[in-house]
């Protein structure tokens, strides 16, 4: 089976406030699925912050970088046979969370 990244920026989630119970729920029970399916890996939501990026000579400084347009709002995770399956899931995820969601493909990793 392959993973896949299946993500949405910060910002596109806009959901009004008597609303979010509603949509909480919704994206609970998609997960609850995935798992029963066997699929889940890990996903979460990410806090709205700007994020620390650490260099290659271990120094810290804030970020994103100013041409940055769009971060991480969040992401799952799922180990899937087949793209079209991550698609699947992602379409779930997408209309639970009110949101579009980007799909990408995990590197496998041979010592993993």
């Amino acid at each position: 089976m392959t993973r896949y990244l299946i993500s949405f920026d910060d910002g596109t989630m806009v959901i009004p406030e008597e609303e979010l119970p509603e949509v909480a729920e919704a994206s609970h029970a998609v997960v609850r699925e995935a798992r029963e399916a066997g699929v889940w890996v890990f996903g979460g939501g990410l806090r709205t912050q700007r994020a620390s990026v650490v260099a290659t000579d271990g120094t810290v400084t804030d970020g994103p970088y100013p041409e940055t347009k769009a971060v991480l709002g969040g992401f799952s995770v799922v180990d899937v046979p087949s793209r079209e399956d991550a698609l699947k899931w992602a379409a779930r995820i997408a209309a639970a969370c009110r949101c579009t969601q980007e799909v990408r493909e995990i590197m496998a990793d041979p010592e993993a």
